[in-house]
């Protein structure tokens, strides 16, 4: 499959077929996926292979708290687990909210869950003292994740970023034995998709490129003539 397509046609899989992923179809993806870029090539990325089904329902359980509050924001129409308007969704709402199991159900069927971390003594977090989240050290991991999926749609296979687990990540720490000072960055079941998406629902460049200023004039190429 062309590079292009792959990255055009990678699609968020949460269904799975019954057909196993391979030890070698695994080494395959991780052996492209491992030349993602870091900051300084520091490589401080670890990939936690697990395939045990009584781990996979316990990394389940665990992501179901985040899960909740994702499916109850959403549903009091918020923008889920955003760090700039404070929630308004209470207990109760939480306690009511439904469709969490099917929420996370995909970490148990998928033949497989990888589970992103990485090291943070290793990678650079220049915006750790500006008075926001941080977001500069995702850029360290991020990629190696990216290239898991882009490589496996490109060998027929499919999976999608999952961050609930994260809430709970002490508990997932302990239960995988990743050292204290790494963090969970994302689970990504893995599998053959039950069906294949090829056209997915993005934004135009004119949607969201601009010229000279955030505010200026959208990037197109009738601008340039």
């Amino acid at each position: 499959m062309e590079h292009e397509h792959a990255i055009r046609t990678t699609f968020a899989a949460r269904e799975f077929t019954d057909d196993p992923v391979t030890d070698e179809a695994l080494y395959e993806i991780l052996d492209t996926a491992r030349f993602a870029p870091s900051g300084g090539n520091r490589q401080g990325g670890h990939v936690t292979i697990v395939r045990d089904a009584d781990v996979k329902r316990r990394i389940a359980d665990l992501s179901r708290p985040g899960a909740r509050r994702y499916l109850a924001q959403r549903a009091a129409g918020e923008m889920p687990w955003n760090t700039v308007d404070p929630t308004t969704v209470t207990d109760e709402d939480l306690a009511a909210t439904r469709g969490v199991g099917e929420f996370v159900a995909p970490l148990v069927a998928a033949p497989v869950l990888l589970v992103i971390s990485v090291d943070l003594a290793v990678i650079a977090s220049t915006d750790k003292d500006l008075d926001r989240v941080g977001v500069i050290s995702g850029g360290s991991i991020y990629p190696l994740a990216w290239n898991i999926l882009t490589t496996a749609r490109s060998r027929g296979f499919g999976g999608t970023f999952t961050t609930m687990a994260t809430a709970e990540e002490p508990a997932v720490r302990d239960l995988l034995k990743i050292p204290s000072g790494h963090a969970v960055a994302a689970v990504i079941p893995l599998g053959r998709p039950a069906r294949m998406l090829t056209r997915l629902r993005r934004n135009a460049v004119e949607d969201f490129v601009t010229r000279d200023a955030y505010d200026g004039a959208p990037f197109t190429l009738e601008s340039e003539r």
